[in-house]
């Protein structure tokens, strides 16, 4: 079986951190983790997301995942993540764990 390689465990670690009811953006999740990459973030994430809280990763202004926007907007409003008034994103404000 393949397993994550140092980078994408880097990441994995990091999103296990992130509390219920908060997000980090994909740069955030970077910094902490030592990466340059929000991008690598999300293709770890695609690969081995399942095996932690991906949902409580979003984009820097706050909006979902595009192809799993309706599923991630589910998760986060059920955890009780701030969310803007039209409920279309993660209100940043609030909710980015720092």
């Amino acid at each position: 079986m393949d397993e994550p390689s140092a980078k994408e465990k880097a990441v994995l670690d990091v999103v296990e951190t992130i509390p219920r009811g908060f997000v980090m953006s994909y740069g955030d999740v970077a910094d902490r983790a030592g990466l340059g990459s929000a991008r690598f973030v999300g293709q770890a994430l695609a690969r081995w997301g399942d095996e932690v809280a991906w949902q409580r990763v979003v984009m820097s202004d706050g909006s979902f995942a595009k192809h799993l926007a309706l599923e991630q907007q589910e998760l986060l409003r059920a955890e009780g993540t701030p969310l803007t008034g039209d409920g279309k994103r993660v209100n940043m404000r609030s909710a980015r764990f720092a």
